[in-house]
This record gives structure tokens, C-alpha cells and sequence, in this order.
């Protein structure tokens, strides 16, 4: 009996799109989100009239950015039930085998590939529970920052009515309370794109190791949608 590597499919190429989408536009607010807090470069140009809206250039990218972590979060958390291709929600239920599963994952990990029982053909509940808290991170910093958006409409107006202001408002007027005012929120707002931050740095670092020691392709997921899985041959 000898192995045998068969690709097997990963991720959707909707799944890809959202991946990448998701990629660049954290990339573009946190860079934008940095400036907005405090300035750290200015335009080269000698132009006054181009010099006083590089903020607003910066604010105009941060929001792009975010109505696109809007958009897909929530086609994002309608996959996460409802996929055809795959359900990531059964993966983070506590039942014993997930638990098994997350368990011999980590282990995996800690020793450095050298106990690996369990299957890495298909999505694990280590990296779907990374990814759920990933997500949720990511929900947090949309919420805040919409409440910061918000807050900066004083009129109660905007450019499509009221009505856009006062939905904000009703579903983000908590975290004012929850985090202890305005302050409070952009201090929150702040710490979590550190936490997104560094949630990256280990999710790019894990892919890198998984295609090292597992063998297996498995940072072709993102570009092709495939990796490779070890099947027996008589």
C-alpha cells in the first residue's frame, strides 16, 4: 500500500474573491486608519489645493474599505450556515468529536508535525474557530467604526436622508454605553485593528507552515482553491 497526493477542492471561487477582497481592504483601512489617527505622512506635492485633501483622500479610502468588509461580512456569515460547498458552523459546535479534532490540530502544531492524527483533507475546527474569532474581531471593528461614522453626523442627517443616520444609530448606539462613550469607542476601535493585526501575521505564518511540513499545497488554497490530500493506493 504506497499514498498517493489527489487534489481536493477547498475554497469557492466566491470564497476566493471574498478572501482577497477582505485582504485588501484591511490592508487599505489600516493604513488609512493609522493616518486618521495621526498623520504620518503628507503629500509631496507643492500644490496647497491638493495639500489639504490628502486627509479626505485617506477618510474616502478608509470608507470604501469598510463598505466592503460590510458587504462581505454578511455574505460571509450567510455562507457560514447556509454554503452549499461547505458549512463552517458544524466545525465550532463543542461536540466531542470537534474538540478531538482542535485538540490533535494544536498538538499538531506545538509539535511540530510530528503527531498528526487527524485529517487534513478538509477544513479542521482549529483553523474554523481561528477563523470565527477572526470574524468576530472583524464585526466588532465595523460596529465601532460605524458609531464613530455616526457620530460625526451631528445634524442627524446625511446624503441619502435620515433614515441612514437613525439605523446606525439603533444598531450602534450601544457600544457608547458598553465602552464608556465616544473615547471609549475609538480607544476599542484602535486596539482591535492591533488585534486583526496580529490575528494576520499567525493566519500568513500557519499557511506558510502547514505547506512546509504537512506537503500537501496548502497555500495554493487561496489561488487555485485546491490543495492536495494523501489517499491510499494498493
Amino acid at each position: 500500500m504506497s499514498r498517493l497526493s489527489v487534489p481536493v477542492k477547498r475554497m469557492t471561487v466566491t470564497g476566493r474573491i471574498i478572501h482577497w477582497a477582505n485582504a485588501i481592504s484591511i490592508l487599505a483601512c489600516v493604513i488609512t486608519g493609522l493616518y486618521i489617527g495621526h498623520p504620518y505622512y503628507q503629500s509631496f506635492m507643492s500644490d496647497p489645493a491638493v495639500y489639504k485633501y490628502v486627509m479626505a483622500y485617506n477618510r474616502l479610502i478608509h470608507f470604501i474599505g469598510a463598505i466592503i468588509l460590510d458587504v462581505t461580512s454578511i455574505v460571509i456569515a450567510y455562507l457560514y450556515f447556509y454554503s452549499r460547498f461547505d458549512k463552517p458552523y458544524l466545525k465550532v459546535i463543542p461536540n466531542r468529536a470537534n474538540i478531538n479534532e482542535f485538540w490533535e490540530v494544536f498538538v499538531n502544531l506545538m509539535t511540530f508535525n510530528r503527531r498528526k492524527n487527524f485529517s487534513s483533507a478538509h477544513s479542521d475546527s482549529f483553523n474554523i474557530v481561528y477563523f470565527t474569532v477572526f470574524h468576530i474581531l472583524l464585526i466588532m471593528m465595523l460596529l465601532t467604526g460605524l458609531q464613530l461614522y455616526v457620530h460625526a453626523l451631528a445634524s442627524g442627517e446625511s446624503s441619502v436622508g435620515a433614515w441612514w443616520p437613525w439605523i446606525l444609530h439603533v444598531g450602534t448606539d450601544w457600544t457608547l454605553w458598553v465602552f464608556g462613550g465616544n473615547m471609549g469607542v475609538r480607544i476599542v476601535h484602535h486596539e482591535l485593528m492591533w488585534w486583526i493585526i496580529i490575528w494576520t501575521m499567525f493566519h500568513i505564518y500557519y499557511q506558510i507552515w502547514r505547506t512546509i511540513y504537512w506537503k500537501e499545497g496548502d497555500i495554493a488554497i487561496a489561488f487555485g482553491g485546491e490543495k492536495f490530500a494523501k489517499a491510499d493506493k494498493a
